[in-house]
This record gives C-alpha cells, structure tokens and sequence, in this order.
C-alpha cells in the first residue's frame, strides 16, 4: 500500500506563494511519476504540474508555465509544488498522485492519491 500524505495549503492574496509537499511512504519510488492536480468545483480534474522520478523530466498546464515549479527529493520521497504569482483562478483542492512509469496527463492513469490540500487566492 501507497500513502501519500500533502502539506502546505492556506489562503494567500493574490501575487502571493505557497510551496506544497507531498510525502510518499510504504514503496519505493524510484519507478514512480508523481503529478500534483487541481480540482475546483464544478470543474474537472487537471493536472497541474508532473515530474519523474528518474531523470527529473518535468511537464506543467500551460497556465501556471512560469509560476509553478515542480521538484523533487528522492532521499527524502517528497515531491514539492512551489507556486509563485498566485492567481484567484488557482483556487482549489491539490492533490498528489502517483503513477508507475512516466508522467502522465490523465487523472484515471495514477494509481496513489492524497487526500487534497486546499488553495485559495483572494483578490
């Protein structure tokens, strides 16, 4: 079993930041992809920003491209969300994900979630 467990979520203003962590426990990672994903309400599911574990190969929403950044810690298996220039449209719960292999863009292709963190940016 997989627990993935984020951090790091609050209410900012707008223009402010927030670094996310998610920390990985009961596998070892070095296979896995980790995806950090946003869900707003009545919206569906996207992801925000994904990275491999191998090679650190990185993809983001065009959106957040410039703002977010995504790393991570192997030593530590914590995958991290720095967002910078927070916009109210970046409202939502993040959430963590692991998948087996390469980073993917489709919710359905993560086999481990967290429970959710959630963002929210005043105006």
């Amino acid at each position: 079993q997989v627990q993935l467990v984020e951090s790091g979520g609050g209410l900012v203003q707008a223009g402010g930041s927030l670094r996310l962590s998610c920390v990985a426990s009961g596998r070892t990672f070095s296979t896995y992809a980790m995806g950090w994903f946003r869900q707003a309400p009545g919206k569906e599911r996207e992801i925000v920003a994904g990275i491999n574990w191998i090679g650190g190969s990185t993809l983001y929403l065009d959106s957040v491209k410039g703002r977010f950044t995504i790393s991570r810690d192997n030593a530590k298996n914590t995958v991290y969300l720095q967002m910078n220039s927070l916009k109210p449209e970046d409202t939502a719960v993040y959430y963590c994900a692991a998948t087996s292999g390469i980073i993917k863009r489709t919710p359905t292709a993560y086999d481990y979630w967290g429970q959710g963190t959630q963002v929210t940016v005043s105006t």
